[in-house]
């Protein structure tokens, strides 16, 4: 075949030449392996998979420096900047929210003075709002909250363009807590708000650096592990500095949690795995925010799905949303698939691994790597075979296979991408709340965590209204007075559940 191919002939250089751009059997296997690097690149990112695999060097070993001669990062590769700086571009398309925000505070420069350290998934649309909060007169140095969500070319055109980045794809976890350290101690600049997206930053600057935390001013954080560590310092009277909780704003639950989750499931685990979902027996563990868009959009092509709840309260939103509440050693033995959402440890245990049967794909919706204990798996009588990036076969000694994702973390922003639309939402109210906190005169907030007012959730989501050509009503002062509402709102008081 190799030979027959060499042999055509080209009636110019311009057919030649074009013809050249596809890859011979060899050049096939190597793009393969390149395409099905999962992260949260698109799929027009997959010409970088191939240029950063290549080189299997260590970031850390490496000495680079931008166009400005600044060396002040640490990134995969920093030629891949001007392909970052595409999929930037791109991103700011479906983010016009946070671009119209850039626009409207620009010139006052709301946050001029502050110095954010953020840990979240560094991706082209995170970076859309790393550089609006450095347009609204931040200073910014940023690492990954994830080894694997990195979009290497992305941190480069962050790196490019100025602000200190440390993270690549595919981090050790020495590397992931050095890259945390580097962002955090560096001379001559010390932080004083934390963005962050789990916790790990937040529980770094506090046990490492007690002082800066001390000094911090404060911190927003938007996931539920990072939040219920955050609840656990306050509880302990640990928690010195104000934190605010994102991820039960009504914007970041509702939108990212569910609708991200309902579209971004499917995805990774089509890109992964390529499996047919109709018919297939699913078992869905945790029916929050995230479990309910999972479990909808599973239904929606044909899998046969049940839930496990510990709360009563999601256990019977489950009943009456179709699906069968079970405990999961009860059907363990029948599941083709079985995803975790619950932020909580050892969700699945080895017992319930050794019970699966052959074939069974095991992954992971929630923040952490702890749902699933893939340590247990780690042990001399098992093997583990990786078909792909991503996917690993785990085979017990009869030869049973079990498909692990990911290796138990995060798959959507590990094995695919993640609605822009949606990160918008998000990305917009961690804006809001960073500038929040900072310009907040002393006393408005004391050492403790708190939700985003009312009124900053409805002005994020009027924010994405215009994308819709939706058009609010307006109540008349005669409507207004008899809601006791102000016409500007907030239009629902604060124990309101949407």
């Amino acid at each position: 075949m190799v030979l027959a191919l060499q042999s055509i002939q080209f009636a110019n250089a311009e057919d030649k030449q074009e013809f050249s751009k596809y890859p011979t059997k060899a050049g096939r296997r190597s793009l393969s392996r390149s395409i099905s690097q999962s992260s949260t690149d698109s799929y027009s990112s997959a010409a970088s998979y191939s240029d950063s695999s290549d080189d299997e060097t260590s970031p850390r070993e490496k000495t680079q420096a931008n166009t400005h001669g600044s060396s002040d990062f640490c990134v995969k590769n920093i030629k891949q900047a001007e392909f970052g700086r595409r999929e930037i571009e791109i991103a700011e398309q479906d983010m016009s929210a946070l671009i119209s925000l850039r626009k409207r505070a620009q010139g006052e420069k709301p946050l001029a003075g502050a110095k954010i350290v953020g840990c979240t998934h560094i991706t082209a649309q995170t970076a859309v709002l790393i550089e609006t909060l450095v347009a609204l007169g931040a200073q910014c140095r940023w690492t990954a909250c994830n080894i694997y969500s990195t979009q290497n070319e992305v941190a480069a055109a962050l790196a490019e363009s100025g602000v200190s980045v440390f993270a690549w794809k595919g981090e050790s976890e020495d590397d992931f807590w050095w890259c945390i350290d580097r962002c955090v101690n560096t001379e001559g600049w010390q932080a004083n708000m934390i963005l962050d997206d789990g916790g790990d930053l937040t529980h770094w600057v506090y046990k490492k650096y007690p002082s800066v935390f001390k000094k911090t001013r404060g911190i927003v954080e938007e996931s539920v592990t990072g939040v219920h560590r955050l609840y656990q310092l306050s509880k302990a009277g640990k928690l010195c500095v104000p934190a605010m909780n994102v991820n039960d704003s009504v914007t970041k639950q509702k939108f990212d949690n569910l609708y991200c989750c309902r579209e971004s499931i499917l995805d990774g685990l089509k890109r992964t795995t390529d499996v047919m979902f109709g018919g297939k027996q699913v078992v869905v563990c945790g029916y929050g925010e995230v479990g309910k868009g999972c479990c909808t959009a599973l239904k929606a092509l044909g899998a046969i799905v049940c839930i496990t709840e510990i709360d009563p309260i999601c256990a019977l939103q489950g009943c009456m949303d179709g699906f069968r509440v079970v405990k999961l050693n009860e059907v363990i033995r029948q599941m083709d698939l079985v995803i975790t959402c619950t932020g909580n440890k050892n969700v699945v245990t080895r017992e319930q691994l050794d019970r699966m049967k052959n074939g069974c794909i095991v992954c992971n919706m929630g923040h952490s790597n702890t749902e699933i204990d893939v340590a247990s798996m780690r042990s001399p009588e098992l093997t583990w075979e990786r078909v792909r990036s991503q996917v690993d076969h785990i085979i017990w000694p009869d030869g049973k296979r079990v498909v692990l994702l990911a290796e138990g973390r995060l798959l959507n922003l590990s094995c695919s991408t993640v609605p822009t639309f949606v990160l918008s939402i998000t990305a917009t109210t961690q804006a809001l709340a960073l500038i929040e906190l900072f310009n907040a005169p002393e006393g408005r907030y004391k050492q403790d965590v708190y939700l985003l007012p009312k009124k900053m959730d409805e002005y994020v989501a009027s924010l994405h209204l215009p994308n819709f050509d939706a058009h609010l009503t307006e109540l008349s002062d005669e409507q207004a007075k008899y809601m006791g509402l102000n016409k500007n709102g907030p239009f629902k008081p604060n124990y309101y559940r949407y």
